[in-house]
This record gives structure tokens, sequence and C-alpha cells, in this order.
């Protein structure tokens, strides 16, 4: 079953702190392009709401997915996590087939 992204109340939080830093609220886009080692690419940007997004919200913050990438990311879970090798948003996504070692190129 084809179900929409989730995204954690640990990536809702690290949003919320971005916000509050910059001083005005951010939308975090998660994209899925063609390209990167993989094949497929996420591209995770700080955007803009568009009208035919996907609008995920919590927590006053807010995550969108236009409706190309979706397809790419059906389950997949949005999450931060903060690592010694630097602190990211990261996606876990059952649809890839594969990854790279950095996480943000995979095929399917």
């Amino acid at each position: 079953m084809n179900l929409p992204p989730r995204v954690t109340d640990r990536a809702f939080d690290r949003l919320a702190e971005i916000a509050e830093n910059a001083g005005t609220p951010q939308v975090l886009r998660v994209a899925v392009s063609g390209g990167g080692c993989s094949g497929f690419q996420y591209e995770i940007t700080l955007d803009a709401p568009e009208d035919e997004d996907l609008v995920l919200a919590s927590k006053g913050q807010q995550v969108v997915i236009d409706p190309v990438s979706l397809p790419f990311l059906s389950n997949a879970v949005i999450d931060f996590t903060e690592e010694l090798i630097g602190a990211r948003f990261v996606i876990e996504n059952p649809n890839a087939a594969s990854s790279c070692g950095c996480g943000i190129s995979f095929s399917m």
C-alpha cells in the first residue's frame, strides 16, 4: 500500500530550531531527482511551499514534497540524525533497492 512519507518528531524539532535561529518560519522541501551515483538522489532544502505540494505539518513546522517526487517517497520516513560524521536530515526509504554510502543517492 502506498502511504505518504512520515516525518519524525526529531525532524520537526530540528526544523523548529532552524526556524528559531533564522527568525522566520522555514519549510523543509524533500525532493527526488535523477542523478547521483545510484540513479536517483534526494534533495533536501529550505524552500517555500507550492500549491501542488503535499504538506506534512506538525509542531507548527512544515515539510513539503512535490507530486513528481511523492511516488519515490511512498512509505518513507524523514528523520534527523546526529552522528560523528555530522548532523543531517535522513530518509529511510523502503522503495530504494540500494543506496550509496552517503545516503543521498539510491536506486529502485
